[in-house]
């Protein structure tokens, strides 16, 4: 499989995939490390900080190598051991929650409306509400130690709060952005390498803002898993969904506990089976510093000042195929990614409208200059924070 470029989805295979997840974790190789429970490292917060103080770069590469050759995922005890930080947090969740329920946003997240509660943008929501308490939450130094051992330097965070009720049902297993929010006919247009390293560029965390038994659906896992390189087509077919029911693992979590793993993994919300045990995490998502153009583009001004001249070639037939492809790639913004999931919901899929998509759906509706520029201010609207 590793020898085809543009991997194909017929050439994933299950049994190669399982012979993966089947490895079995060497604690040894972790000397920082705990104990492992169902292939999880689970480390202690103060024993793990101690050495940074001597040897940080040995720190570093632990938690990097956990997270790559590894089994992809750890657990921090007592990552947050002032309870009292995360209760205030707690509250100040609890107040953007109200303020938005009665703007009619319910923040259900691929659920069932009423299932669970989501906080988009937790980060700066919590920083707009309470600047004491984002202050006491952020300057939690283990969250910069993992941030930079996946990372490196200059990563930026992001945050989403996920509240989940009794009855909230389990989630499909599946991988975590950047290509896991894509659709399968757009992760083959990916070379593989291109595929492989998405996963370096951001990491995924959760700190437990309740106590998360096993009853009340903490994250299913399996270990080993970000290390199938067809992963981001995989994740979706029928036979990986049943190896992922078969032999995901679930641990419990204390509040205050950080679980944080490769976005490659295979994981899934688990059910809340619980009759009044609400489960509440706050979702991590660093990304690196890398994930950025070289300049400052503003793109919406270039649509508009092309629109007329574009429209008119469109319509003359003299632009089509594989050169109005160029064309729009060159000129309009391709990716759904940062945008403000609150005003910009994903309506199909997981990925909201493109500024391309845009572009060409008006060309293809034929619409006036004016009302293109309306539609185009409108969508950076909408993805502005």
């Amino acid at each position: 499989m590793t020898d085809t470029l543009f991997l194909q989805p017929d050439a994933l295979s299950a049994n190669a995939f399982s012979l993966l997840c089947e490895q079995s974790l060497t604690l040894s190789d972790y000397p920082l490390a705990a104990e492992a429970e169902k292939n999880v490292l689970i480390y202690h917060n103060a024993a793990l900080l101690e050495p940074v103080q001597s040897d940080k770069i040995a720190v570093l590469s632990e938690l990097h190598r956990a997270l790559s050759t590894g089994p992809g995922v750890l657990v921090i005890k007592g990552a947050y051991p002032d309870s009292e930080v995360i209760e205030r947090h707690n509250r100040v969740f609890d107040a953007i929650f109200q303020q938005e329920a009665a703007r009619g946003n319910a923040g259900d997240h691929f659920s069932a409306a009423g299932n669970n509660g989501r906080i988009w943008n937790s980060l700066q929501k919590t920083a707009e509400q309470d600047a004491g308490s984002f202050i006491e939450y952020y300057s939690n130094p283990t969250l910069a130690l993992v941030s930079e051992a996946w990372l490196g330097p200059w990563y930026q965070m992001t945050a989403q709060v996920n509240v989940v009720r009794p009855g909230g049902k389990a989630q499909q297993p599946h991988r975590d952005y950047h290509l896991g929010f894509q659709e399968n006919r757009d992760v083959q247009r990916f070379p593989l390498p291109l595929q492989l390293l998405s996963q370096y560029l951001t990491l995924q965390g959760a700190v437990a803002h309740s106590a998360m038994p096993l009853e009340s659906g903490p994250t299913q896992l399996l270990p080993f898993s970000q290390q199938y390189p067809g992963g981001y087509l995989a994740w979706r077919q029928p036979e990986f969904i049943d190896y992922f029911r078969q032999h995901a693992v679930q641990l419990p979590l204390a509040q205050g506990d950080a679980l944080f793993f490769n976005p490659a993994l295979f994981h899934a919300a688990g059910n809340n089976v619980t009759r009044d045990h609400v489960r509440i995490a706050n979702l991590l998502q660093v990304s690196s510093a890398f994930g950025k153009p070289m300049e400052t583009v503003n793109r919406l001004r270039l649509l508009q000042l092309i629109y007329p001249a574009l429209r008119q070639r469109y319509q003359n037939e003299q632009l089509h195929g594989a050169e109005l492809a160029a064309l729009v790639a060159a000129a309009a913004d391709g990716y759904s990614f940062p945008t403000n999931l609150d005003s910009d919901p994903p309506l199909a899929g997981l990925a909201p409208q493109t500024q391309q998509q845009l572009l060409l759906h008006a060309l293809q509706e034929d619409w006036n200059a004016e009302y293109f520029n309306q539609q185009l201010e409108r969508q950076q609207r909408l993805r502005s924070a």
